[in-house]
């Protein structure tokens, strides 16, 4: 496959993944989110000095909403566009394994580095969670420990087939895999703590860091698998002209 025939396949795996998690989330989430948006409100309305009347809220939640399923649509296009350059790298040459496993491989690698092991040091929190200015250095702690997953991520893989290429058993690939993931997690726990106040129940706080991870997950699963079914399309022989 050409590398523009990948683009194009990760960014439909994308849209088509990004859609279902946004959905997932509209479902699964939104009351979740809601809670935590009424005490947002009710809490800066008790902060309200002199009296004065709270901010109106700019957006209705139904455009809220509309727009978490556009977001997370684009978002899924985005990072399908990226998981397609990847897969063009490291298994467009690679003929050992069918694109379903290999795809699903991936997402696997992309949901560890990029969500789990920033998740395990900065786990999601609600919207009622964060002090507005902390936000810039919350956001620079977040995309470095992205990059520190990625890499740890992505070492392993190297490793893992340097040692297979050395023809070192199984285990031992396994165990440098782990080494390396384990030491990039380290990494990612020595960076600063998010000390912001969290003043939502805790019923609700670990529910939305539970439905954040399963969305991940939908992304990701999805993402994974529509991009490996389309790959096992693209192997299907084309019919003999003459042929229905």
């Amino acid at each position: 496959m050409t590398v523009p025939a990948l683009l194009r396949r990760g960014l439909l795996a994308g849209l088509l993944a990004g859609l279902f998690a946004g959905l997932f989330g509209l479902a699964a989430a939104e009351p979740t989110i809601g809670a935590a948006i009424r005490l947002e409100g009710e809490h800066a309305h008790a902060h309200t000095a002199g009296g004065e009347p709270a901010e109106q809220e700019v957006f209705s939640r139904g455009v809220q909403q509309f727009g978490l399923v556009v977001a997370t649509t684009v978002t899924g296009g985005s990072l399908g566009l990226l998981f397609g350059l990847v897969y063009a790298g490291v298994y467009a040459r690679d003929r050992r394994e069918r694109p379903w496993r290999q795809a699903l491989a991936l997402a696997a690698a992309g949901f560890v580095g990029v969500f789990l092991l920033p998740f395990l040091k900065y786990p999601a929190n609600p919207p009622a969670v964060g002090d507005p200015a902390t936000v810039n250095q919350r956001t620079a702690a977040w995309l470095m420990a992205i990059v520190l997953g990625v890499l740890g991520v992505g070492l392993a893989w190297w490793a893992r087939r340097r040692l297979a290429e050395q023809g070192r058993p199984e285990p031992v690939q396994h165990l440098a895999m782990a080494a390396i993931v384990v030491a990039a997690l380290a990494g990612i726990w020595l960076l600063p703590a998010n000390t912001d106040p969290i003043e939502v129940p805790a019923h609700l706080l670990w529910q939305f860091r539970l439905l954040s991870v399963a969305t991940q997950l939908v992304l990701w699963g999805g993402l994974g698998a529509v991009f490996g079914l389309l790959g096992e399309r693209a192997l299907r022989p084309a019919p003999a002209d003459g042929v229905a």
